[in-house]
């Protein structure tokens, strides 16, 4: 048997990130799944860059027992670059262990989960399940949850999966505290051509030109999701839509007028607030200004009530009170699963830093509670 620490060493061992391949992780993560008695679906695709991905669906069925109900664990092998890293050891995919920490690039997001969520199943004989157990390990969740989209449009297994409606965990760190809801994410770009040339001349067509003008009113449409109480939702902390955006002119020299300018807006969508107006209004302002728009594809906000037995049984088992949290997961593409949740060990606040790690503290507990769930839902009647 693998040790917990031993297992999320070699899972941070891969450079998963999302630029690369993750095809090295899947192969390795449906080995340890094989190993457990699963059968296992590998879908893969090449993103838009061309790299081959991979997600992993495995399923073990119990012997004589029902198909449907049972548990779905999900999570995603990808993870953030790691180019600026401060952590011990130097090297962000060579795990360290310091005190009561393992620090390395997934650590916490989410190679942790996965790691714990094995070792809680291997404890669980196949022999004593009663309904079925699925991994599902995504690709691209960190840029725009492309790999769960796959899934949903090549999967066979998948099917199967909508029709047992398992209670669906979503991996993702959450201090193992269970999140009932989440926001979605959406977003837009808009670009202004204008022609490179000496600055000193009149043949050149400053790009920012056209642009500014689109900036103001994006600003102020970012005042309105602050300000009006429209576009608030205060189950959610902020309760705002969260506006960001941002432009650049990609400028290289002051003497040089700028050919290309871009500006980009992503906005965190809630259950009954999507903002769909204001992103109808930013694109009719663009067209009249002669700007390109784009819309980008993004996920959509998990919403389970809180009182769902579902939702309550897993607090009990984890003692603690259902919460909402403001960030996006794969649990939004999963919008046939009627019973979905994110609970999983670490601590958001330490994903995606340049020193990521995860507490040792966190890893054991996620095992326990990853195994008493697994026998609520797969081994008890």
């Amino acid at each position: 048997m693998t040790s917990l620490i031993e297992q999320l060493k070699r899972l941070i061992a891969f450079p998963s990130v999302s630029s690369t391949s993750n095809v090295s992780i899947s192969d390795y993560v449906k080995e340890q799944v094989g190993l457990l008695g699963f059968d296992v679906e590998t879908v893969r695709y090449i993103d838009k860059s061309g790299t081959e991905k991979a997600n992993v669906l495995a399923k073990r069925m119990p012997p004589g027992g029902q198909s449907t109900g049972g548990i779905a664990y999900f999570c995603h092998t990808d993870v953030v670059p790691a180019n600026q890293w401060t952590g011990p050891g130097g090297d962000p995919f060579v795990a360290t262990t310091e005190g009561d920490r393992v620090y390395g690039r997934g650590s916490c997001d989410m190679k942790g989960s996965l790691a714990a969520f094995l070792l809680a199943i291997e404890q669980v004989p196949i022999e004593k399940q009663m309904a079925p157990v699925w991994i599902i390990a995504t690709a691209d969740e960190e840029i725009g949850f492309d790999g769960a989209k796959h899934l949903l449009s090549s999967s066979t297994g998948y099917r199967d999966l909508v029709a047992a409606q398992p209670l669906a965990i979503i991996g993702e760190p959450t201090k193992l505290s269970v999140i009932h809801a989440h926001k979605g994410i959406v977003g837009f770009g808009i670009r202004s051509h204008g022609r490179a040339a000496h600055s000193s001349r009149s043949d050149g067509v400053n790009a920012n030109v056209a642009m500014v003008p689109m900036l103001e009113k994006i600003a102020e449409l970012y005042w309105r999701t602050v300000n009006d109480n429209r576009y608030h939702d205060d189950r959610f902390d902020p309760p705002t839509l969260s506006w960001n955006f941002g432009f650049t002119d990609h400028g290289t020299a002051i003497n040089v007028t700028a050919p290309l300018s871009e500006a980009w807006v992503s906005l965190r969508t809630m259950p009954e607030i999507d903002g769909e107006d204001l992103i109808a209004e930013a694109k009719d302002y663009a067209e009249s200004l002669g700007l390109e728009f784009k819309r980008y594809d993004g996920g959509d906000p998990v919403w389970v009530d809180a009182h769902a037995s579902c939702v309550r049984t897993m607090c009990e088992l984890a003692k603690c009170e259902p919460k909402t949290e403001c960030y996006s997961t794969d649990g939004g593409q999963f919008t046939e699963l009627r019973q979905r949740l994110v609970c999983g060990p670490g601590d958001i606040a330490q994903a995606h830093t340049t020193d990521e790690w995860i507490s040792i503290d966190q890893l054991n507990r996620g095992v326990d509670l990853y195994r008493r769930a697994i026998e609520t839902w797969a081994v008890q009647r």
